[in-house]
Protein backbone atom coordinates (compact mmCIF):
# COMPACT_ATOMS: atom_id res chain seq x y z
CA UNK A 1 0.00 0.00 0.00
CA UNK A 2 3.07 2.42 1.27
CA UNK A 3 4.43 2.17 -2.83
CA UNK A 4 1.51 2.83 -4.13
CA UNK A 5 1.03 6.08 -2.15
CA UNK A 6 4.92 6.87 -3.21
CA UNK A 7 3.91 6.39 -6.66
CA UNK A 8 1.21 8.57 -6.25
CA UNK A 9 3.38 11.50 -4.97
CA UNK A 10 5.62 11.27 -7.47
CA UNK A 11 2.45 11.88 -10.14
CA UNK A 12 1.24 14.22 -8.30
CA UNK A 13 4.91 16.43 -7.92
CA UNK A 14 5.04 15.67 -11.83
CA UNK A 15 1.58 16.88 -12.82
CA UNK A 16 1.95 19.87 -10.40
CA UNK A 17 5.52 20.58 -12.11
CA UNK A 18 3.64 20.82 -15.15
CA UNK A 19 2.23 24.39 -13.97
CA UNK A 20 5.53 25.75 -12.47
CA UNK A 21 6.39 29.24 -14.31
CA UNK A 22 8.97 29.67 -16.62
CA UNK A 23 12.56 29.56 -15.42
CA UNK A 24 12.88 33.70 -14.88
CA UNK A 25 9.82 32.70 -12.38
CA UNK A 26 11.81 29.48 -10.34
CA UNK A 27 13.93 31.85 -8.22
CA UNK A 28 10.66 33.10 -6.76
CA UNK A 29 10.97 32.49 -2.46
CA UNK A 30 7.29 32.79 -2.18
CA UNK A 31 6.10 30.24 -5.11
CA UNK A 32 8.58 27.99 -3.89
CA UNK A 33 7.42 29.02 -0.32
CA UNK A 34 4.28 27.94 -1.17
CA UNK A 35 5.10 24.59 -3.39
CA UNK A 36 6.69 23.52 -0.28
CA UNK A 37 3.69 23.84 1.66
CA UNK A 38 1.23 22.23 -0.65
CA UNK A 39 3.49 18.96 -0.37
CA UNK A 40 3.28 18.76 3.28
CA UNK A 41 -0.41 19.31 3.11
CA UNK A 42 -0.41 16.33 0.42
CA UNK A 43 1.76 14.29 2.41
CA UNK A 44 -0.53 14.98 6.04
CA UNK A 45 -3.49 14.05 3.59
CA UNK A 46 -1.60 10.84 2.45
CA UNK A 47 -0.08 9.83 5.72
CA UNK A 48 -3.95 10.02 7.03
CA UNK A 49 -5.21 8.30 4.31
CA UNK A 50 -2.50 5.09 4.97
CA UNK A 51 -3.53 5.22 8.46
CA UNK A 52 -7.33 4.80 7.69
CA UNK A 53 -6.32 2.54 5.35
CA UNK A 54 -4.61 0.34 7.74
CA UNK A 55 -7.27 0.99 10.39
CA UNK A 56 -10.01 -0.60 8.00
CA UNK A 57 -7.70 -3.31 6.59
CA UNK A 58 -7.01 -4.48 10.60
CA UNK A 59 -10.83 -3.82 11.20
CA UNK A 60 -11.27 -6.16 8.16
CA UNK A 61 -8.95 -8.60 9.32
CA UNK A 62 -10.02 -8.58 12.95
CA UNK A 63 -14.22 -8.90 11.11
CA UNK A 64 -12.72 -12.02 9.11
CA UNK A 65 -11.52 -13.73 12.19
CA UNK A 66 -14.60 -13.30 14.16
CA UNK A 67 -16.09 -14.55 10.98
CA UNK A 68 -14.05 -17.96 10.65
CA UNK A 69 -14.77 -18.66 14.23
CA UNK A 70 -18.84 -17.99 14.11
CA UNK A 71 -18.59 -20.20 11.27
CA UNK A 72 -16.37 -22.61 12.91
CA UNK A 73 -19.29 -22.45 16.03
CA UNK A 74 -22.27 -22.62 13.48
CA UNK A 75 -20.66 -26.01 11.75
CA UNK A 76 -20.43 -27.55 15.07
CA UNK A 77 -23.49 -26.96 16.15
CA UNK A 78 -24.60 -27.69 12.81
CA UNK A 79 -23.09 -31.55 13.67
CA UNK A 80 -24.31 -31.10 16.96
CA UNK A 81 -28.12 -30.60 15.44
CA UNK A 82 -27.49 -33.03 12.56
CA UNK A 83 -26.51 -36.00 15.18
CA UNK A 84 -29.40 -34.88 17.58
CA UNK A 85 -31.89 -34.82 14.41
CA UNK A 86 -30.39 -38.23 13.69
CA UNK A 87 -30.61 -39.35 17.68
CA UNK A 88 -34.41 -38.07 17.42
CA UNK A 89 -34.92 -39.69 13.92
CA UNK A 90 -34.29 -43.01 15.41
CA UNK A 91 -36.15 -42.60 18.55
CA UNK A 92 -39.32 -41.71 16.80
CA UNK A 93 -38.48 -44.93 14.56
CA UNK A 94 -37.98 -47.03 17.21
CA UNK A 95 -41.30 -45.28 18.85
CA UNK A 96 -43.30 -45.62 16.17
CA UNK A 97 -42.45 -49.96 16.00
CA UNK A 98 -43.30 -50.00 19.70
CA UNK A 99 -47.28 -48.27 18.52
CA UNK A 100 -46.62 -50.85 15.46
CA UNK A 101 -46.52 -53.39 17.90
CA UNK A 102 -48.97 -52.60 20.63
CA UNK A 103 -51.42 -51.92 17.80
CA UNK A 104 -50.66 -55.17 16.48
CA UNK A 105 -51.06 -56.87 20.02
CA UNK A 106 -54.31 -55.15 20.26
CA UNK A 107 -55.47 -56.45 16.77
CA UNK A 108 -54.17 -59.75 18.05
CA UNK A 109 -56.76 -59.09 20.96
CA UNK A 110 -59.96 -57.94 18.95
CA UNK A 111 -59.12 -60.84 16.36
CA UNK A 112 -59.04 -63.44 19.06
CA UNK A 113 -62.47 -61.88 20.94
CA UNK A 114 -63.90 -61.42 17.64
CA UNK A 115 -63.40 -65.33 16.75
CA UNK A 116 -64.31 -66.35 20.10
CA UNK A 117 -67.52 -63.87 19.69
CA UNK A 118 -68.12 -65.55 16.02
CA UNK A 119 -68.11 -68.72 17.56
CA UNK A 120 -70.30 -68.19 19.94
CA UNK A 121 -73.02 -66.69 17.91
CA UNK A 122 -72.40 -69.72 15.34
CA UNK A 123 -72.58 -71.83 18.39
CA UNK A 124 -75.93 -70.20 19.59
CA UNK A 125 -77.22 -70.30 16.33
CA UNK A 126 -76.49 -74.03 15.60
CA UNK A 127 -78.54 -74.50 19.10
CA UNK A 128 -81.29 -71.78 17.69
CA UNK A 129 -81.38 -74.20 14.54
CA UNK A 130 -81.29 -77.21 15.85
CA UNK A 131 -83.98 -76.25 18.09
CA UNK A 132 -86.41 -75.49 15.21
CA UNK A 133 -85.72 -78.83 13.44
CA UNK A 134 -86.45 -80.57 16.52
CA UNK A 135 -89.93 -78.54 16.33
CA UNK A 136 -90.37 -78.94 13.03
CA UNK A 137 -89.79 -82.66 13.18
CA UNK A 138 -91.74 -83.13 16.24
CA UNK A 139 -91.81 -86.67 18.23
CA UNK A 140 -95.00 -87.37 17.30
CA UNK A 141 -93.73 -90.01 15.04
CA UNK A 142 -91.19 -92.35 16.17
CA UNK A 143 -90.69 -95.19 13.63
CA UNK A 144 -88.45 -96.60 11.87
CA UNK A 145 -88.25 -98.78 8.94
CA UNK A 146 -86.68 -102.57 9.96
CA UNK A 147 -87.29 -104.24 6.83
CA UNK A 148 -90.18 -104.43 3.53
CA UNK A 149 -92.21 -107.29 4.78
CA UNK A 150 -93.65 -108.59 1.27
CA UNK A 151 -95.25 -107.14 -1.84
CA UNK A 152 -98.12 -107.15 -3.77
CA UNK A 153 -98.89 -106.52 -7.23
CA UNK A 154 -102.37 -104.74 -7.58
CA UNK A 155 -102.40 -104.14 -11.31
CA UNK A 156 -100.81 -103.95 -14.59
CA UNK A 157 -100.04 -101.75 -17.41
CA UNK A 158 -97.82 -101.49 -20.45
CA UNK A 159 -96.64 -97.78 -19.75
CA UNK A 160 -93.31 -98.29 -18.11
CA UNK A 161 -93.48 -95.00 -16.40
CA UNK A 162 -96.18 -93.16 -14.24
CA UNK A 163 -97.22 -93.13 -10.51
CA UNK A 164 -100.35 -93.83 -8.70
CA UNK A 165 -101.00 -92.92 -5.32
CA UNK A 166 -103.91 -92.06 -2.31
CA UNK A 167 -104.53 -88.63 -0.12
CA UNK A 168 -101.97 -89.41 2.07
CA UNK A 169 -104.12 -87.50 4.84
CA UNK A 170 -107.76 -87.48 3.84
CA UNK A 171 -109.51 -91.03 4.77
CA UNK A 172 -110.74 -91.07 1.07
CA UNK A 173 -110.51 -94.25 -0.65
CA UNK A 174 -110.07 -92.84 -3.91
CA UNK A 175 -106.94 -94.05 -5.74
CA UNK A 176 -105.15 -91.70 -8.27
CA UNK A 177 -103.30 -92.44 -11.47
CA UNK A 178 -100.59 -90.53 -13.64
CA UNK A 179 -99.72 -92.41 -16.72
CA UNK A 180 -96.51 -91.29 -18.11
CA UNK A 181 -93.78 -88.84 -17.42
CA UNK A 182 -95.01 -85.57 -18.92
CA UNK A 183 -99.10 -85.58 -19.32
CA UNK A 184 -101.70 -83.72 -17.55
CA UNK A 185 -104.63 -86.21 -17.46
CA UNK A 186 -105.24 -87.86 -14.24
CA UNK A 187 -107.37 -90.70 -13.43
CA UNK A 188 -109.65 -90.99 -10.41
CA UNK A 189 -111.08 -94.16 -9.05
CA UNK A 190 -113.13 -94.40 -6.47
CA UNK A 191 -111.79 -97.38 -4.78
CA UNK A 192 -109.02 -99.79 -5.15
CA UNK A 193 -111.45 -102.12 -6.00
CA UNK A 194 -112.26 -100.25 -8.91
CA UNK A 195 -108.74 -99.59 -9.73
CA UNK A 196 -107.79 -103.30 -9.68
CA UNK A 197 -110.83 -104.46 -11.98
CA UNK A 198 -111.57 -102.86 -15.23
CA UNK A 199 -115.06 -103.70 -15.21
CA UNK A 200 -116.02 -102.38 -12.08
CA UNK A 201 -118.30 -99.09 -11.69
CA UNK A 202 -118.35 -96.35 -11.79
CA UNK A 203 -115.89 -95.89 -14.12
CA UNK A 204 -112.57 -93.58 -13.49
CA UNK A 205 -113.53 -89.67 -13.73
CA UNK A 206 -110.81 -88.41 -16.02
CA UNK A 207 -109.24 -84.79 -15.19
CA UNK A 208 -107.80 -82.85 -17.05
CA UNK A 209 -105.55 -80.35 -15.87
CA UNK A 210 -104.58 -76.64 -17.31
CA UNK A 211 -100.82 -77.63 -16.85
CA UNK A 212 -98.59 -80.51 -17.58
CA UNK A 213 -96.54 -82.62 -15.43
CA UNK A 214 -92.61 -83.48 -15.18
CA UNK A 215 -91.72 -87.28 -14.19
CA UNK A 216 -93.37 -89.24 -11.92
CA UNK A 217 -92.60 -87.40 -8.59
CA UNK A 218 -96.14 -86.38 -7.83
CA UNK A 219 -97.92 -86.49 -4.51
CA UNK A 220 -101.84 -86.20 -3.82
CA UNK A 221 -101.93 -84.15 0.04
CA UNK A 222 -105.11 -82.65 1.66
CA UNK A 223 -107.21 -82.60 -1.76
CA UNK A 224 -104.73 -80.94 -3.77
CA UNK A 225 -102.07 -82.32 -6.05
CA UNK A 226 -98.46 -81.40 -5.76
CA UNK A 227 -96.65 -81.49 -9.22
CA UNK A 228 -93.10 -80.00 -10.98
CA UNK A 229 -94.18 -77.98 -13.96
CA UNK A 230 -93.35 -79.27 -16.84
CA UNK A 231 -92.90 -76.13 -18.65
CA UNK A 232 -90.27 -75.04 -15.95
CA UNK A 233 -86.92 -76.27 -14.31
CA UNK A 234 -88.36 -75.57 -10.64
CA UNK A 235 -91.65 -74.94 -10.34
CA UNK A 236 -94.54 -76.62 -7.96
CA UNK A 237 -97.57 -76.42 -9.01
CA UNK A 238 -100.44 -76.68 -6.09
CA UNK A 239 -103.39 -78.18 -8.17
CA UNK A 240 -107.48 -78.24 -6.59
CA UNK A 241 -108.97 -81.54 -7.84
CA UNK A 242 -112.69 -80.52 -7.23
CA UNK A 243 -112.21 -76.94 -8.67
CA UNK A 244 -109.96 -78.26 -11.22
CA UNK A 245 -107.57 -75.02 -10.74
CA UNK A 246 -104.58 -74.13 -9.70
CA UNK A 247 -104.56 -72.87 -6.26
CA UNK A 248 -100.96 -72.02 -5.65
CA UNK A 249 -97.29 -72.24 -7.02
CA UNK A 250 -93.42 -71.74 -6.20
CA UNK A 251 -90.19 -71.86 -6.88
CA UNK A 252 -87.94 -73.90 -5.30
CA UNK A 253 -84.70 -72.24 -4.94
CA UNK A 254 -81.24 -72.64 -5.42
CA UNK A 255 -81.14 -73.41 -9.04
CA UNK A 256 -83.00 -76.57 -8.42
CA UNK A 257 -84.12 -78.98 -11.55
CA UNK A 258 -81.16 -78.97 -13.36
CA UNK A 259 -80.19 -81.86 -13.01
CA UNK A 260 -81.90 -85.22 -12.11
CA UNK A 261 -82.60 -86.44 -8.88
CA UNK A 262 -81.69 -90.14 -9.77
CA UNK A 263 -79.58 -91.89 -12.36
CA UNK A 264 -82.06 -94.57 -13.39
CA UNK A 265 -85.30 -92.57 -12.60
CA UNK A 266 -84.32 -90.75 -16.52
CA UNK A 267 -87.47 -87.94 -16.63
CA UNK A 268 -87.46 -87.17 -12.44
CA UNK A 269 -85.71 -83.94 -11.56
CA UNK A 270 -88.26 -82.87 -8.46
CA UNK A 271 -89.33 -85.94 -6.27
CA UNK A 272 -92.05 -84.82 -3.77
CA UNK A 273 -92.90 -86.75 -0.98
CA UNK A 274 -94.97 -86.95 1.82
CA UNK A 275 -94.71 -88.56 5.71
CA UNK A 276 -95.86 -87.75 8.92
CA UNK A 277 -94.65 -84.39 8.91
CA UNK A 278 -96.25 -83.07 6.25
CA UNK A 279 -94.61 -81.85 2.59
CA UNK A 280 -91.03 -83.04 0.89
CA UNK A 281 -89.11 -82.11 -1.99
CA UNK A 282 -85.97 -84.20 -2.74
CA UNK A 283 -84.00 -82.85 -5.43
CA UNK A 284 -80.19 -81.88 -6.50
CA UNK A 285 -78.97 -78.63 -5.38
CA UNK A 286 -76.01 -76.59 -7.27
CA UNK A 287 -72.63 -77.31 -5.93
CA UNK A 288 -73.40 -80.63 -4.11
CA UNK A 289 -71.87 -83.14 -6.38
CA UNK A 290 -74.59 -85.17 -7.37
CA UNK A 291 -75.71 -85.42 -3.65
CA UNK A 292 -79.40 -84.74 -2.51
CA UNK A 293 -81.20 -82.13 -1.16
CA UNK A 294 -83.72 -82.37 1.17
CA UNK A 295 -86.25 -79.77 1.31
CA UNK A 296 -89.15 -78.85 3.91
CA UNK A 297 -91.87 -77.26 2.58
CA UNK A 298 -95.37 -75.21 4.31
CA UNK A 299 -98.22 -76.93 2.35
CA UNK A 300 -100.73 -73.78 3.40
CA UNK A 301 -98.40 -71.69 1.90
CA UNK A 302 -95.68 -72.96 -0.20
CA UNK A 303 -92.74 -71.87 1.68
CA UNK A 304 -89.21 -73.32 2.18
CA UNK A 305 -89.28 -74.46 6.11
CA UNK A 306 -85.94 -75.83 5.76
CA UNK A 307 -83.60 -77.90 3.19
CA UNK A 308 -80.36 -79.99 4.29
CA UNK A 309 -77.23 -81.13 1.98
CA UNK A 310 -77.73 -85.23 2.16
CA UNK A 311 -74.63 -87.44 1.72
CA UNK A 312 -76.78 -89.96 -0.31
CA UNK A 313 -76.14 -89.54 -3.80
CA UNK A 314 -77.89 -89.76 -6.95
CA UNK A 315 -75.62 -91.57 -8.67
CA UNK A 316 -77.30 -95.20 -8.87
CA UNK A 317 -80.06 -94.54 -7.14
CA UNK A 318 -83.69 -94.87 -8.67
CA UNK A 319 -85.87 -93.56 -5.97
CA UNK A 320 -86.21 -92.24 -2.12
CA UNK A 321 -88.76 -91.65 0.33
CA UNK A 322 -89.69 -90.39 3.57
CA UNK A 323 -90.81 -92.36 6.43
CA UNK A 324 -91.29 -90.29 9.70
CA UNK A 325 -88.74 -87.60 9.04
CA UNK A 326 -86.06 -89.42 7.80
CA UNK A 327 -85.29 -90.07 4.19
CA UNK A 328 -84.44 -93.97 2.53
CA UNK A 329 -82.45 -94.21 -0.83
CA UNK A 330 -83.33 -96.99 -2.81
CA UNK A 331 -80.46 -97.91 -4.76
CA UNK A 332 -79.72 -101.06 -7.83
CA UNK A 333 -76.30 -101.22 -10.12
CA UNK A 334 -77.09 -100.83 -13.45
CA UNK A 335 -81.20 -100.18 -12.96
CA UNK A 336 -81.24 -103.77 -12.15
CA UNK A 337 -81.58 -105.64 -9.00
CA UNK A 338 -81.16 -106.52 -6.41
CA UNK A 339 -83.31 -102.98 -5.22
CA UNK A 340 -81.51 -101.75 -1.87
CA UNK A 341 -81.54 -99.16 0.59
CA UNK A 342 -78.17 -98.21 1.38
CA UNK A 343 -78.33 -94.79 2.24
CA UNK A 344 -80.46 -93.25 5.17
CA UNK A 345 -80.10 -89.19 6.03
CA UNK A 346 -81.98 -88.14 9.60
CA UNK A 347 -82.10 -84.14 10.18
CA UNK A 348 -82.54 -85.22 13.60
CA UNK A 349 -79.68 -87.35 13.74
CA UNK A 350 -81.19 -90.12 15.97
CA UNK A 351 -80.53 -92.91 13.05
CA UNK A 352 -77.85 -94.22 10.72
CA UNK A 353 -77.30 -96.73 8.57
CA UNK A 354 -75.82 -98.12 10.92
CA UNK A 355 -78.59 -98.68 12.73
CA UNK A 356 -80.24 -100.85 10.51
CA UNK A 357 -80.42 -103.91 9.08
CA UNK A 358 -79.67 -104.83 5.40
CA UNK A 359 -83.01 -103.63 3.86
CA UNK A 360 -83.83 -105.33 0.42
CA UNK A 361 -86.91 -105.14 -1.99
CA UNK A 362 -88.01 -108.37 -3.05
CA UNK A 363 -86.77 -108.79 -6.64
CA UNK A 364 -87.60 -107.01 -9.71
CA UNK A 365 -86.28 -107.31 -12.94
CA UNK A 366 -86.12 -103.34 -13.68
CA UNK A 367 -85.76 -100.14 -11.34
CA UNK A 368 -88.47 -97.95 -9.66
CA UNK A 369 -90.31 -95.45 -11.49
CA UNK A 370 -91.80 -94.31 -8.22
CA UNK A 371 -91.42 -95.37 -4.69
CA UNK A 372 -94.05 -93.18 -2.19
CA UNK A 373 -94.59 -93.98 1.43
CA UNK A 374 -98.47 -93.27 2.29
CA UNK A 375 -98.61 -92.48 6.44
CA UNK A 376 -102.27 -92.84 6.00
CA UNK A 377 -101.64 -96.55 5.78
CA UNK A 378 -98.41 -97.17 6.39
CA UNK A 379 -97.39 -98.86 3.01
CA UNK A 380 -95.16 -97.68 0.24
CA UNK A 381 -97.02 -97.77 -3.72
CA UNK A 382 -94.64 -98.15 -6.57
CA UNK A 383 -94.20 -98.27 -10.11
CA UNK A 384 -92.08 -100.97 -11.60
CA UNK A 385 -92.08 -101.89 -15.40
CA UNK A 386 -96.00 -101.33 -15.62
CA UNK A 387 -96.42 -102.71 -12.30
CA UNK A 388 -98.63 -100.79 -9.99
CA UNK A 389 -97.21 -102.01 -6.37
CA UNK A 390 -98.00 -101.89 -2.66
CA UNK A 391 -95.04 -102.74 -0.65
CA UNK A 392 -95.97 -103.46 3.20
CA UNK A 393 -93.39 -102.46 5.75
CA UNK A 394 -92.11 -103.69 8.94
CA UNK A 395 -91.36 -100.79 11.66
CA UNK A 396 -89.92 -100.25 15.18
CA UNK A 397 -89.79 -97.19 17.34
CA UNK A 398 -86.57 -95.14 17.25
CA UNK A 399 -84.05 -94.29 19.94
CA UNK A 400 -85.56 -91.31 21.97
CA UNK A 401 -84.17 -88.11 21.58
CA UNK A 402 -81.03 -86.93 24.02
Amino acid sequence: MMVALRGASVLLVLFLAAFLPPPQCAQDPAMVHYIYQRFQVLEQGLQKCTQATRAYIQEFQEFSKNLSVMLGRCQTHTSEYKSAVSNLALRVERAQREIDYIQYLREADECIESEDKTLAEKLLQEAEEEKKIRTLLNASCDNMLMGIKSLKIVKKMMDTHGSWMKDAVDNSPKVYLLIGSRNNTVWEFANIRAFTEDNTKPAPRKLILTLSWQGTGHVIYKGFLFFHNQATSNEIIKYNLQKRTVEDRMLLPGGVGRALVYQHSPSTYIDLAVDEHGLWAIHSGPGTHSHLVLTKIEPGTLGVEHSWDTPCRSQDAEASFLLCGVLYVVYSSGGQGPHRITCVYDPLGTISEDDLPNLFFPKRPKSHSMIHYNPRDKQLYAWNEGNQIIYKLQTKRKLPLK
